[in-house]
């Protein structure tokens, strides 16, 4: 697939409004372009996180996989699923093994969990609860899009794993959980 971007200032957003892959334009308050917006903003923690990684760590390359998968999943929201989205790229349930597998290989290095975990320690694990959260707040709001309208399930499916992923990455990066701050009942 190529992309060409010849301008980004276009004035098009100007009213408030905005467009769908499928040309349709609606308002930037649109549940869809929410749900678009959260993806976004969780891509752009993963990239923060990303910062703390290695060049050439497993996790860093798990990261970049991780983020085309969130560009992915935000191309396909911005094809509703209108006769004009007839050849739109979905993505599909594949990558849930993906993550199950990093997910469980990351848990196993790690204690058993005896508390609950608050955000914080090493400053990757807290970018990494960050993301978790984040990866959260878009699942509800995906969530809210597929009660209004048709949403392709497994996106849903997906960022539930991915806030999997984020806590047991972060406990990772807290040693394996030796450094997690523990929740401390008031």
């Amino acid at each position: 697939m190529s992309v060409r971007i010849d301008k980004v200032v276009t004035r098009g957003g100007d009213a408030g409004q905005t467009s769908l892959g499928d040309g349709q334009r609606v308002s930037k308050s649109n549940a869809r372009i929410e749900a678009m917006g959260c993806l976004d903003e969780l891509n752009a923690v993963v990239g923060l996180l990303q910062t703390q990684t290695k060049e050439g760590c497993v996790v860093r390359q798990q990261l970049q996989r991780v983020q085309n998968l969130l560009f992915d999943m935000g191309a396909d929201l911005c094809q509703p699923d209108t006769p004009k989205a007839v050849h739109a790229r979905r993505v599909t349930g594949q990558i849930l093994v993906q993550l199950e597998e990093w997910t469980e290989q990351l848990r196993q290095k790690q204690a058993p969990l005896t508390s609950f975990v608050l955000p914080g320690g090493s400053v990757a694990a807290a970018w990494a609860h960050l993301a978790r959260t984040q990866a959260r707040t878009t699942e509800r709001r995906v969530v809210a899009l597929a009660e209004q309208e048709g949403v392709n399930s497994e996106l849903i499916r997906i960022l539930n794993r991915l806030s999997d992923y984020f806590f047991v990455l972060a406990r990772h990066f807290n040693a394996d959980g030796k450094e997690d701050i523990l929740w401390v009942p008031s």
